[in-house]
């Protein structure tokens, strides 16, 4: 590593000695009320980061909506960093930013230059997203053009280790590629691609993502198999830690149920050795949390953290994700030695396919099952080089329109009834057992 830190710089150092690191997705449109919840985020019961998750007039640019809602006070879903600009941002940061508390800018942008001019200007250097994973679920932009502009604003980011001795950092947000239908195996492959496409820019600090998804094992051997593959494929020279999301998908609608999922994701955190844990709260599937519910969220998961810390983690069962994520990895990787042509290339030609993703890049062949025991399996592969292998054998009937409705929305139904009959979403098989008897009148009427 170069002798330059930044403020995500060996945070892998951090958790060993703090815990894991709990943050938020937390973001407001008024600079006042960011600050206020960056300051509780400070001060909670846990091991906390700091985020300013932007607005979606931003992520594409509109700003003239960014203006227009600013004007009227009808608030937006982030904070606009762009239009608030430089000065604004670093008041916001002023005195609450600093070596115990790291900030990190997210914002789901496939085309993120001026986002990137204005927090390397703001004085910030850690960030998320990607080429591939910021641009198929959000945007129409075409992915050559999302890869080009990423990899400029990478050497961008990548220069403030000479120009001001700093070692920025990026996350990939690839291994929440739709996740809450896409096997492991994809989401691996992608968030080590985009990691790879980082470091071929410029960037030494980075970290790697993975959504916690239907069922607890296999996101254990999910993690086993992302972190041994980083391990091998990351240079040499490069700091990263694994970074786990609480599920993206559907959210259970009760408070139990909601703690219930909340609690799988930290203690997969700890199990898995992540460094951080991307934390949701109890009210997702209704609105946009406060901050006190932000806060009341990251105590949860930090003492559920605590609580099984040092714990021994069970046996990680080989079912074929590792074999898989290898295939891909590496049938992309021999398209091209430019990572970002070689992205491109392998979209093209069907060797990464998102399941479900609508994107004109994306060939839209693969398709995504959750099985009887609860696990993400494979429907159909399309042309992606992983048929036959143990775990990716495809079904002999398609995924149909009611079949992926209810699957969208298992976790959810799953852990509310769990909640509801007292049950534990922790154990493996009680997600099976809880839908053995379950009539498709029944799902519809959840």
């Amino acid at each position: 590593m170069s002798a330059a830190r930044g403020s995500f710089v060996g945070l892998s150092e951090v958790r060993r000695s703090a815990g894991l690191l709990v943050q938020p997705r937390m973001g407001f449109s008024g600079p006042e009320q960011m600050r206020r919840g960056l300051a509780a985020t400070r001060r909670a019961r846990a091991a906390t980061v700091g985020t300013l998750t932007l607005d979606s007039y931003t992520r594409v640019k509109d700003y003239a909506s960014v203006e227009r809602a600013l004007a009227e006070d009808t608030g937006l879903n982030g904070y606009p960093i762009v239009t608030h600009g430089v000065e604004t941002t670093r008041e916001v940061l002023e005195g609450i930013r600093g070596p115990g508390f790291p900030v990190q800018i997210r914002h789901g942008s496939a085309l993120p230059d001026d986002i990137f001019t204005t927090l390397v200007a703001a004085g910030l250097d850690a960030t998320e997203g990607g080429p591939v994973s910021y641009c198929l679920p959000y945007s129409r932009v075409p992915l050559a053009v999302a890869t080009d502009a990423w990899a400029r604003c990478c050497e961008q980011f990548a220069r403030l280790r000479d120009d001001r001795g700093i070692e920025p950092h990026l996350e990939s947000f690839g291994g929440c590629m739709m996740g809450q239908m896409c096997p492991p195996s994809l989401l691996i492959a992608i968030t080590l691609l985009e990691g790879l496409f980082f470091h071929q820019h410029g960037l030494r600090s980075v970290s790697l993502s993975f959504a916690q998804g239907t069922h607890p094992r296999q996101d254990d051997e999910a993690i086993a198999v992302l972190r041994s593959l980083a391990a091998e494929l990351l240079p040499r020279d490069t700091d990263w830690h694994i970074v786990v999301y609480t599920y993206m998908g559907k959210y259970p609608r009760t408070p139990e149920g909601a703690r219930h999922l909340l609690r799988g994701a930290a203690e997969l955190a700890v199990r898995g050795g992540a460094a951080r844990l991307i934390v949701k709260t109890p009210v997702e599937s209704r609105r946009i949390p406060t901050i006190e519910e932000n806060v009341e969220a990251l105590e949860f998961a930090g003492a559920a953290a605590a609580a099984v810390e040092g714990a021994p983690a069970p046996p990680v069962q080989d079912t074929g994700i590792a074999a898989e994520a290898r295939l891909l990895v590496d049938a992309v990787l021999d398209l091209d030695a430019d990572v970002g042509k070689a992205l491109v290339a392998a979209f093209a030609k069907g060797y990464l396919d998102v399941p479900y993703c609508l994107h004109a890049d994306n060939r839209g062949r693969s398709r995504g099952y959750i099985d009887e025991a609860g696990r993400l399996r494979w429907a159909s592969v399309g042309a992606m080089p992983i048929r036959g292998v143990t775990g990716s054998r495809e079904r002999e009937h398609p995924v149909g329109s009611a079949e992926l409705l209810t699957a969208l929305s298992y976790v959810e139904r799953t852990h509310d009834r769990l909640a509801l009959h007292g049950g534990d979403p922790r154990t493996p098989g009680a997600h099976h057992e809880l839908d053995a008897g379950t009539t498709a009148s029944d799902l519809r009427q959840t």
